[in-house]
């Protein structure tokens, strides 16, 4: 019995690693603080497909059928408050008003009836001009 709860542990683990893992699916993105960036992994969406969005290993977006959810627990509705947008027909993740502590990595998953599969990408949100200018827009 041990043997296969074992067995079952070493499958989750290259299961949730090989999908959610640095490796070759990784994309990075390097944004502004203040603009928007979409995240994208579909071309068309179909109905019967699921799909998930984390943000370092939390839920923060989730697309099933005609549904969907956007930050469904409160520390995400604090982080990310009226600044997430689910695109319908193609799963993408927009994130307006972007800020240096949403850097981090985003994964997103799909599922089907058939099959399953998912992409990362790495995000580092940049600031405007480092302490110079910040310096320099406070004295107007």
């Amino acid at each position: 019995m041990k043997h296969v709860s074992d067995l079952l542990s070493l499958s989750m683990y290259l299961l949730v690693y090989g999908v959610f893992g640095a490796g070759a699916d990784e994309e990075s993105v390097s944004v502004m603080e203040g603009d928007s960036v979409t995240l994208k992994y579909l071309l068309k969406k179909t109905k019967e497909e699921e799909i998930i969005w984390y943000f370092n290993n939390s839920r923060i977006a989730e697309i099933t059928g005609d549904v969907s959810k956007i930050c469904t627990d409160v520390q995400c509705d604090e982080r990310f408050r009226d600044r997430l947008k689910l695109d319908h027909q193609t799963g993408s993740l927009t994130i307006t008003n972007i800020r240096n502590t949403d850097s981090g990595l985003y994964d997103v998953w799909i599922s089907s009836r058939n099959s399953g599969g998912g992409g990362s990408y790495s995000v580092v949100v940049h600031g405007y001009g480092g302490p110079n200018l910040q310096k320099l827009k406070m004295n107007k």
